[in-house]
């Protein structure tokens, strides 16, 4: 069995976009080097100031270099019917793969990556970076951030792992498709053999234990073992794998949990690698206040994290029009809602019978408000929608109270059901949005049979 050892050096850090300025590949039997191959190579492309910083390759230095048009052949060549072996082995393979491919030559090979086996096969190190192994396992690095010195140290660190490797992690790591393969570099594959074949949400951390990433899943252990099945050579893939350092998990009785609470997640969390549902959030909502000299008004804002509102609104339009349906069918002043700057500007007559409403005090004109947001909550809808539970002995529940998303949670009888108080004190409240409103509203027209009025 023969080793590629390779290292590259590149203008950036995703392939899609960047170029390889240095290449190098060591052929190794598993006891010696037997082949050395090591090249510049001139990427067509500017490279960064702080990657000259740190490689020490400059742009005059690779002015000359061939392309990598003129290298391909023979870098296939050398890497073909081998076991492809980097430190962080998706970053190298990545772009090794995606450069054969738009020059016609396909590579699907079997890889390795030392610092996933130096963990298993050397655990309890000071860190796992090339500079860290070598440094503390007596490994000479000479010119490191070369592709020539990382390769040729990496080599000197897998001779090292081959030999200290009593319990066959590497025989194991190579049979079929093993998933140490594709895995992050710095996720454990116990966090993933320990995830569930279950529905729920589950959460990627970064070093700091930050999260970056909420997903949701039909079944847990699938739904991630899916995100590292490809390695794409996108910026946004490979920033992805390479911030993953752990992932947790909740688990849900039904999809449909799975599908709120990830909303809920990603709304309460904002993690940097979730792109969709952004343009779900509301943006306005229908806010009531007391103003100082007593009146209750009406007002269509922007929505405040720390305040509820009666209703919420994607655009200021949308909620203008809900408003004006109020202040007609409910006497209410035009001014006092915030419609119009000078009473009964835009309403006269349909918003104030006999003059502004305000004029009979504030005590009847507020009145008149609570009867409109009496009004609002009869005209929208308050369900429980009922499902199965985590066991036989409960059922999962998602509330809709006055049209908005309350919370979900479980029951363990239904004598809560006839009473929405003491339902309420059961589930978990949650932040409601349109998306998951959609979501219930649908599946609640689709399985009417689960829902329970109040």
């Amino acid at each position: 069995m023969l080793y590629a050892i390779v290292d590259i050096e590149t203008t950036g850090s995703y392939a899609a976009g960047n170029g390889i300025t240095e290449i190098a590949i060591v052929i190794h039997d598993g006891d010696k080097v037997i082949n050395f191959y090591e090249t510049l190579v001139n990427p067509q492309q500017p490279i960064p100031i702080f990657i000259q910083s740190l490689t020490g390759i400059t742009e005059r230095m690779v002015e000359n270099a061939p392309l990598f048009d003129e290298v391909a052949a023979h870098v296939h060549e050398l890497l073909q019917d081998k076991i492809f072996v980097a430190h962080n082995v998706n970053f190298d393979y990545s772009f090794v793969k995606h450069h054969l491919d738009q020059r016609g030559y396909e590579l699907n090979l079997k890889r390795l990556c030392t610092v996933r086996l130096a963990r298993k096969i050397i655990p309890g190190l000071n860190g796992y970076s090339l500079s860290k192994l070598t440094h503390q396992l007596n490994i000479n690095l000479a010119n490191h951030h070369r592709a020539g010195g990382d390769a040729l140290a990496t080599a000197e660190l897998f001779k090292m792992l081959l030999e200290r490797d009593n319990n066959k992690v590497i025989a194991g790591m190579l049979k079929g498709r093993n998933r140490e393969q594709y895995l992050p570099p710095h996720l454990p594959v116990e966090d993933l053999d320990n995830l569930p074949r279950v529905p729920g949400v589950y959460y990627f951390y970064d070093i700091k234990g930050k999260i970056i990433y909420v997903g949701k899943a039909v079944n847990i252990f699938k739904r991630v073992k899916s995100h590292f099945s490809n390695n794409k050579a996108s910026k946004q893939k490979q920033d992805f794998l390479r911030e993953i350092h752990r992932i947790s998990y909740k688990e849900c009785a039904t999809d449909l949990m799975a599908h709120i609470l990830e909303s809920a997640e990603i709304r309460r969390l904002w993690p940097v690698f979730n792109r969709s549902q952004r343009g779900y959030l509301p943006r306005f909502g229908l806010f009531v206040f007391e103003d100082r000299q007593g009146f209750k008004r009406f007002a269509i804002e922007k929505n405040k994290q720390h305040f509820k509102p009666l209703y919420t609104f994607n655009s200021l339009n949308e909620g203008h029009s809900w408003l004006r349906q109020l202040i007609k069918e409910f006497g209410l002043c035009s001014r006092l809602c915030h419609i119009a700057t000078v009473c009964n500007e835009e309403m006269p007559a349909e918003s104030c019978k006999d003059g502004c409403a305000a004029n009979d005090g504030h005590e009847r004109y507020n009145e008149r408000v609570e009867s409109a947001i009496l009004w609002i909550d009869e005209q929208l809808p308050t369900f429980a929608l009922v499902d199965k539970g985590m066991d036989d002995n409960e059922e999962s529940c998602i509330l809709i109270k006055g049209g908005n998303f309350y919370g979900m949670g479980y029951i363990n009888d239904r004598l809560s059901l006839k009473n929405i108080d003491l339902l309420e004190k059961q589930l978990e409240p949650l932040q409601d949005n349109d998306y998951i409103r959609n979501l219930v509203y649908k599946h609640a027209a689709a399985y009417p049979e689960k829902c329970v009025s109040f």
